[in-house]
C-alpha cells in the first residue's frame, strides 16, 4: 500500500510530475539542454524574487550548502544554528577546513536580528549561514528581521537554507538581501529528491574569487561562470529527467499563483497547528512556528512508532523526532502539492487511534 507521505520529505509527487521523468534523453551539450536549463533558470527567479543567476546542481540541498560556506569564506564564517541543519553546515566548514563559529540557540527558539547584530558585530566575520526553516524543531527564523540588520553589514555574505521552505512561503530573496539562498526539489517545490537550486548574487560571485581552494565539484563560481560562457551549460552531467519534471512543475506553481500556493500553506499550517495545541503542545515558539512543517511535543507520551504503524495500515505516514528529539517531539509537514482536506484526513485517523 503506498503512504502518504506527510514527512519533512521526500514528498509524494503528482502522477503527471513523475511521468515527465520517463521523456526520452537528450544530449546535454546540446542547444534543448540550454533551452531547458534556462527556462528552468528564468521560471525559478519568479519564485525567488530574484534577478540573480540561479544554480542547478545535481546533488541534494547538502551539495550546496557545502559548496556556498567553501566556496564564499574569505576570513571566517558565522554559522547560526537552531537545530540538526544549522550544526550542518558547521560540520561542512570543520571538514572543509574553513574557519568558522557556531551560535546555537535552544531548540525550538529562533535565530533573532539581535543575535546576528551582536556576532556581525565584532568584525570577526565575513559569511553568515542561517536555516530558514529548521525541521527537527519546527523553527521558521525570522529573515525579514535579521535582513534589517544585515544592510549594516554590507561586505557580509549572507547564505540562507530555504530547502524545506522555498515554494511554501514567500521568501524575497532580492530584498531580503540574501547572497546564497539553497533549495532542493524534494519538499515545498513537489518532485522526488536529486536537485539542489541556489541563487547566487553579484557579491558572492566577487567574493568566491578571493578564495583559492574551492573544490571542484561543488565550486559555485565554476557552476556560475560555465553558465554564462557555455549558454546555460553546466561543467557535469545535470539531472535531465529531473529537470524535465521540474520545468514542468514550475509551470503548475506559477499558475497556482505563489500568493495562493503560500495562502493553502500557511491554511494547512494553521489547522496542525491548532490540533497540536487542543491535544498536545507546540515544540516551538508559536510566533516562530514554521509553515510547512509542525513539530509538536509529545505531552502524552504517545508511542510514535506505534501510532505510525497504525498509519500505515490506513495509508499514512508521519516523522518521529529528529536526533535527541525521538519520542519527545513527533512532525506532521503540510507542504508541496497537499491540500487542506487531505490534512484533516491524516488528522482524523490521528485522532481515531489515539481516541482524542
Amino acid at each position: 500500500m503506498h503512504k502518504k507521505l506527510f514527512i519533512p520529505g521526500p514528498v509524494d509527487v503528482r502522477e503527471d510530475v513523475l511521468q515527465q521523468m520517463t521523456k526520452p534523453m537528450i544530449g546535454h551539450r546540446t542547444k534543448d539542454a540550454s533551452a531547458l536549463q534556462r527556462r528552468i533558470s528564468e521560471k525559478l527567479q519568479k519564485v525567488f524574487y530574484t534577478n540573480e543567476e540561479i544554480l542547478l546542481s545535481t546533488s541534494s540541498g547538502s551539495g550546496l550548502m557545502e559548496g556556498a560556506i567553501r566556496s564564499c569564506t574569505r576570513k571566517r564564517a558565522a554559522v547560526f544554528s537552531v537545530g540538526a541543519f544549522g550544526d550542518r553546515w558547521y560540520e561542512m566548514a570543520v571538514a572543509n577546513n574553513v574557519p568558522a563559529d557556531k551560535f546555537s540557540v535552544e531548540q525550538g527558539k529562533a535565530t533573532t536580528a539581535e543575535m546576528v547584530d551582536e556576532v556581525l558585530s565584532t568584525g570577526k566575520y565575513d559569511l553568515i549561514t542561517v536555516t530558514h526553516n529548521e525541521t527537527s524543531s519546527g523553527v521558521m527564523n525570522p529573515v525579514e528581521e535579521i535582513s534589517e540588520v544585515m544592510k549594516k553589514y554590507p561586505e557580509v555574505i549572507w547564505c540562507l537554507d530555504t530547502v524545506s521552505s522555498m515554494a511554501g512561503t514567500k521568501i524575497e530573496v532580492d530584498k531580503l538581501g540574501v547572497d546564497i539562498c539553497i533549495t532542493s526539489t524534494q519538499k515545498c517545490i513537489g518532485l522526488p529528491p536529486g536537485m539542489a537550486i541556489a541563487s547566487m548574487s553579484k557579491k558572492a560571485v566577487e567574493a568566491a574569487k578571493e578564495v583559492p581552494y574551492r573544490g571542484v565539484y561543488l565550486d559555485l563560481l565554476a557552476l556560475y561562470d560555465y553558465i554564462q560562457k557555455k549558454d546555460y551549460q553546466y561543467p557535469s552531467t545535470p539531472a535531465l529527467s529531473l529537470m524535465y519534471a521540474l520545468d514542468y512543475q514550475l509551470d503548475r506553481i506559477l499558475e497556482e499563483g505563489l500568493e495562493n500556493r503560500y495562502a493553502r500553506h500557511l491554511e494547512m499550517a494553521q489547522y496542525v497547528r491548532e490540533w497540536a495545541k487542543k491535544n498536545f503542545e507546540l515544540f516551538p515558539e508559536e510566533r516562530y512556528a514554521s509553515n510547512t512543517l509542525t513539530t509538536i511535543k509529545n505531552t502524552r507520551n504517545i508511542d510514535v512508532s506505534a501510532l505510525n504503524k497504525a498509519l500505515g495500515e490506513r495509508g499514512f505516514t508521519i516523522s518521529n523526532g529528529y536526533g535527541k528529539l525521538k519520542d519527545k517531539t513527533f512532525r506532521i509537514s503540510h507542504m508541496a502539492d497537499y491540500t487542506l482536506d487531505e490534512v484533516k484526513s491524516l488528522i482524523a485517523a490521528i485522532d481515531d487511534i489515539l481516541g482524542l
